[in-house]
């Protein structure tokens, strides 16, 4: 595999010897001449590609360990530990076409930009030696830093790492840096604080640096060629990051989650070598990278964590600016953790998280029969529909287990330096015990809070009565690691969302979240949105969480988030007839995978979405849409594909008939049509008067597929 990169002939020759005196030769050429003492030993260098390679997919990218399909992120990192080696990676052209046709966006449109995505794409392709001036005018058009969406950051300030991508990309293209000097300069002198370290939020607002936004505040500074004032207390402040064990945290004693990570490590590394130093306690810097290398082959973010790309380039990266990649040959690779041996008695059971608690509880009820839920969270509920739809599933003896699992809006955490952020109070609670009122009330916002705060009047009450903090979503990068790094020591966030009713896979617009794999465990996210269940029944249908455990209670829920035994599974229309899982246990997965035929929603007649409701509602039914005054209501409702509003797109079903006693009636059909050719409501129903609703009934709907063609019946009884 011994091989030297290709030239980079596109870029302007001018501006490429710019870019390499300002930010380092590492950036830009994938070509350098190794210093003869800086050379790794071949059995060193072989163990680590072997690991890389183990990541290759056949989609032509790399994919973390436990992901069949390959991501650009983790693709990224693969290229960048191949070139610190001074390897080619094999598959070149391949492995090019990959990372120009996989930005995360491909899957679905992102909310907003993530420019740092860009980056990855153009500097990956740089590192290649291969063509990259067909990005030229996308990010010439990136001339401003592009604010955050105020509904999750209070301020909407941008995400510095991501926005910095834009300075970083245009010197990679060679594009003329005149015409975003200003709204980037600007912006950077805001964020500079008077240690000359850089964060999220301006220094006005307080709070100090952050050494992963400090590494691309310099390098956008230099690129752009503003000075940097006072660096020998930047000096200071970088290696006061440095920790006893030789690793790096993100601030010298910050307040919480301090703790020591390879990207630290990196990021004060490289800082260092663009101000023309180094760490104040190298050789205790060198054993800690050492400490992170696995009998895998590859590095962990933290010493004992699993192997992964984005480690793996790090770890090199960080090696390689202290002048010691020929120390590999020494490394001590920490034995790979046994595999566990999962008790003989779990069963899979399914729970989703943040479903509907509106509408129908009957039609929620039915679902759950249908498609062997076994505990169902209902998303902020009104107050009653949880008993009823108990009461429901009693009754019908569907064993279903309805409780909380809510999402409180109008809870802001600020963390200085960061930002104050909504979506960070998502809990699930067993619904008999009290976990304390939400800070923000009836969907007004609370000042924000500290993240300490948070812990005390939030977190204490919630944990007290068995409930569990789950983390929805964060696109800023540094914040998410320092809460979860946070509840990782402490306790917090109990588990991390993958499958998303408006995301196909948090883990693709934030890959970073897979470094906590096997720390957090992961889940599938509801979030139901839209009035009623059963036009929500495309995500419902369409994915989530797996848990182990010996019987479907509250206990064996907790147990399960403790032990990990979670897995997230998708298998819908945005996986293209794949299925999608995400778990932090190869074990559970394994086990998962092998009983596959116990709970497959797809293909399977016994565990499958409804294709019609038939539901009679009285007037004392109070969460159903349409309860007559008196009397009863037959309300009849096909199965259509849903936004994920809960609007209905197409019919999946149609109605043939409806039968009452044997004999066929003729419905009325009720259809509220938006402008935009969506409906609101589609159903038939039928009325019966006071005097007949003394009287027992039966009534059966008859539908018909779409597609099939097969005519499908569900009977009730009612009345009397």
């Amino acid at each position: 595999m011994k091989s030297s990169f290709p030239t980079l002939p596109e870029l302007d020759r001018r501006m490429m010897l710019k870019w390499v005196a300002v930010a380092g030769a590492a950036w830009v050429c994938p070509f350098r001449l190794p210093a003869q003492s800086n050379r790794p030993s071949a059995s060193s260098v072989r163990a680590i590609t072997d690991y890389l390679e183990s990541l290759a997919r056949p989609d032509g990218g790399y994919a973390w360990a436990d992901q069949e399909i390959s991501h650009l992120t983790p693709t990224f990192g693969v290229i960048g530990a191949y070139r610190t080696l001074q390897e080619a990676p094999p598959r070149r052209e391949t492995l090019v076409e990959y990372v120009r046709t996989h930005h995360p966006r491909e899957i679905k449109k992102l909310e907003q930009e993530r420019r740092i995505f860009e980056w990855q794409q153009i500097q990956g392709l740089a590192w290649l030696g291969a063509d990259v001036s067909e990005f030229r005018p996308r990010i010439a058009a990136f001339t401003k830093p592009l604010g955050y969406l105020k509904q999750y950051e209070q301020h909407g300030y941008p995400i510095f790492q991501s926005e910095l991508g834009v300075v970083m990309s245009h010197a990679l293209l060679g594009l003329p840096t005149e015409g975003i000097a200003d709204a980037f300069g600007s912006y950077l002198a805001a964020r500079r604080r008077a240690n000359g370290s850089f964060n999220n939020t301006p220094a006005s607002d307080g709070g100090d640096g952050h050494v992963m936004n400090t590494l691309w505040g310099l390098q956008a500074s230099q690129v752009l060629g503003r000075a940097i004032p006072r660096p020998d207390e930047l000096v200071a402040w970088l290696q006061g990051c440095q920790l006893a064990n030789g690793g790096f945290t993100f601030a010298p004693k910050p307040e919480f989650a301090g703790v020591d990570d390879v990207v630290y490590v990196r990021a004060a590394l490289r800082a260092l070598k663009l101000l023309g130093t180094g760490p104040g306690k190298r050789d205790a810097c060198i054993s800690y990278l050492h400490s992170l290398a696995n009998a895998d082959g590859g590095f962990s973010d933290r010493p004992g964590w699993l192997s992964n790309a984005t480690a793996t380039f790090y770890a090199l990266d960080a090696l390689d600016l202290l002048g010691a990649l020929d120390t590999l040959g020494a490394v001590k690779r920490r034995p790979l953790r046994p595999r566990a041996k999962l008790p003989s008695d779990l069963k899979i059971f399914t729970i989703q998280i943040e479903s509907h608690g509106t509408g129908s509880p009957a039609e929620a009820v039915d679902l759950a029969r249908s498609l062997k839920i076994d505990l169902w969270g209902t998303k902020n509920a009104k107050p009653g529909w949880v008993p009823r739809a108990r009461a429901i599933a009693t009754q019908q003896r569907v064993p279903v287990t309805f409780f909380p699992a809510n999402e409180e809006y109008g809870t802001w955490v600020d963390v200085p330096g960061l930002g104050t952020y909504s979506h960070t109070s998502d809990l699930v609670a067993p619904g008999d015990t009290d976990i304390g009122p939400p800070l923000g009330v009836r969907g007004e916002s609370s000042p924000p809070v500290s993240w300490q705060d948070f812990r005390t009047r939030r977190l204490d009450a919630l944990q007290k009565g068995q409930g569990r903090l789950l983390w929805q979503f964060g696109e800023n990068e540094e914040l998410v690691r320092m809460l979860l790094d946070d509840s990782v020591e402490r306790g917090g966030f109990a588990m991390i969302s993958t499958y998303h009713f408006g995301n196909p896979d948090f883990m693709n617009t934030e890959p970073f979240l897979n470094r906590w794999r096997g720390r957090i465990p992961f889940i599938g996210l509801q979030d139901s949105h839209g009035p009623e269940s059963w036009w929500f029944s495309d995500q419902t249908t369409g994915f989530r969480t797996l848990f182990l455990a010996t019987e479907p209670t509250w206990a064996g829920w907790l147990n399960a988030l403790k032990q990990n035994w979670t897995v997230a599974v998708r298998r819908d229309g945005w996986t293209k007839g794949r299925t999608w899982m995400h778990s932090g246990s190869d074990e559970v997965r394994d086990l998962v995978r092998a009983r596959e035929r116990e709970w497959r929603w797809w293909d399977n007649p016994a565990i499958s979405r409804p294709m019609v409701s038939i539901v009679p509602l009285t007037a004392a039914d109070e969460f159903e849409a349409g309860r007559p005054e008196t009397g009863i209501k037959l309300r009849v409702r096909c199965a259509w594909e849903n936004t994920p509003q809960g609007l209905l797109k197409t019919p999946i079903s149609e109605l043939v008939k409806l039968t009452l006693d044997g004999r066929e009636v003729a419905p009325v059909l009720e259809s509220r049509k938006r402008p935009n050719g969506l409906f609101e409501e589609h159903h038939h129903h039928y009325s019966l008067s006071a005097d007949e609703a003394r009287r027992r009934h039966t009534a059966t709907a008859t539908v018909r597929m779409i597609d099939s063609k097969q005519e499908i019946s569900r009977t009730v009884e009612f009345g009397g």
